[in-house]
């Protein structure tokens, strides 16, 4: 079994980078990634991504609203209740992240190397 996601898609917004009580960094965003059927001209999905440690506090620190990455994780599923209502949910949780905008507007940034990967 394998269970692999790459994806490439534009920030909606800022991500959302906080710190667990273990201390460990995670950081949430949403990216858009367009579907290409004729039928739906203009169509995206929205999906939904989670870094940890490391690769969280790089997201953090240089990802912003409508930036262009590359992911690559894997999907999770996971539901709970509330109200009474079992809701489910699916997450990419990032194992590996590449920021794909021009360099040009990367240099402007001041984005070290090493904040990029492979």
């Amino acid at each position: 079994m394998y269970n692999k996601a790459f994806l490439i898609g534009r920030l909606v917004k800022d991500p959302d980078m906080r710190v667990t009580l273990s201390g460990i960094t995670v950081t949430r965003f949403t990216i858009a990634v367009n579907r290409f059927k004729k039928s739906e001209a203009n169509s995206a999905d929205f999906l939904r991504i989670v870094a940890w440690r490391r690769l969280a506090e790089i997201c953090g620190e240089y990802l912003k609203k409508g930036k262009l990455v590359a992911i690559e994780g894997r999907l999770q599923f996971s539901s709970y209740e509330k109200d009474g209502e079992k809701i489910s949910s699916a997450e990419i949780i990032a194992d590996n992240l590449q920021m794909l905008d021009s360099r040009n507007a990367e240099q402007h940034m001041d984005i070290p190397a090493e904040a990029q990967f492979s």
